[in-house]
């Protein structure tokens, strides 16, 4: 029965069957005569579908049929199926009708249409002495106070997960060797092994190796980093290229100094350096702080 039913199949039935008049019967049940009438004509006293027995849509059964091949085939958003469905079939439909039209025929969830790609398993890194050094360069999204989108240099070292980041305006010959530069100075360990750039590594004794081309899985650790990057990215609304920046940073600093790792044994990288610092001492050209901000002028000059 619907929720709001002011009768039940039985006095429904008893409406029906007496003789007498809408007003008396009205009055003794408290509903309005037109209900009366209503099922005195009725011989089934159970409630109707409310669901419309004609849907209210624009499109004809042929062009639903376009746009349900349109979304099969070229998997468009909703909004972008709507441009092309007004543009060429017809200017009238609404988002919502388009979107009932879809759902109608199976196929709203666009995720579910998307082939599905194997996933593949990630492997456990080789064991390695703080120094081997994985570095790569992402696109970070423009803000509404700049001119052109910058670049966010990444390095983390294999053993310890230890982060360093730079914000740079482009992706030089010029600004990557400040960032190595800046890296070099502001790691504890010393670097021996870097995964990617070329030059000034035979300066600052540094063995260069280069990953294979299309196979981000051979740089798969800073990779992994990257994708915590495009989350906070993705969760966080900036109101400036400050704003960014020091978000940025916040999570850098968080996520080497709070952030315990798994392979690291439900430590922190900072914690693993310290580890490693005291039976390895060798490694280190100076001595980790498990603490963000305990040298303020080195940590003033991670932004370019």
């Amino acid at each position: 029965m619907h929720k709001n039913a002011r009768t039940t199949p039985a006095v429904r039935a008893e409406i029906a069957a007496s003789s007498q008049s809408a007003s008396v019967l009205a009055q003794r049940y408290g509903i309005t005569e037109q209900t009366v009438y209503k099922w005195k004509k009725r011989e089934v006293f159970g409630d109707r579908s409310h669901t419309a027995h004609r849907l209210q849509t624009v499109l004809t059964p042929a062009q639903q049929t376009v746009v349900v091949h349109l979304r099969r085939t070229l998997l468009l958003p909703l909004d972008d199926l709507l441009a092309v469905t007004r543009e060429f079939l017809s200017p009238d439909v609404s988002r919502s009708g388009l979107d009932r039209c879809l759902r109608r025929h199976g196929v709203g969830n666009l995720d579910a249409l998307k082939p599905r790609e194997p996933t593949v398993a990630h492997k456990a890194f080789k064991s390695y002495e703080p120094g081997y050094v994985h570095m790569d360069v992402k696109y970070l999204p423009q803000m509404r106070d700049e001119s052109r989108r910058r670049y966010l240099f990444v390095a983390i070292d294999r053993a310890t997960r230890w982060v360093f980041v730079q914000l740079k305006a482009n992706k030089t010959a010029a600004s990557a060797q400040a960032f190595l530069k800046a890296l070099h100075k502001a790691c504890p360990i010393r670097i021996n092994k870097l995964l990617t750039f070329d030059q000034l590594c035979q300066a600052l004794g540094i063995e260069h190796r280069l990953t294979k081309p299309r196979t981000p899985r051979t740089n798969g650790m800073v990779e992994r980093f990257n994708g915590r990057i495009a989350d906070v990215l993705k969760t966080h609304r900036f109101n400036s290229r400050e704003d960014m920046e020091q978000t940025l940073l916040r999570y850098v600093a968080l996520y080497n100094h709070q952030l315990p790792q798994s392979v690291l044994g439900s430590k922190t990288p900072m914690q693993a350096m310290k580890e490693w610092y005291q039976e390895h001492p060798h490694l280190f050209h100076k001595r980790p702080y498990d603490r963000p901000g305990c040298n303020k002028k080195k940590r003033r000059s991670i932004v370019s």
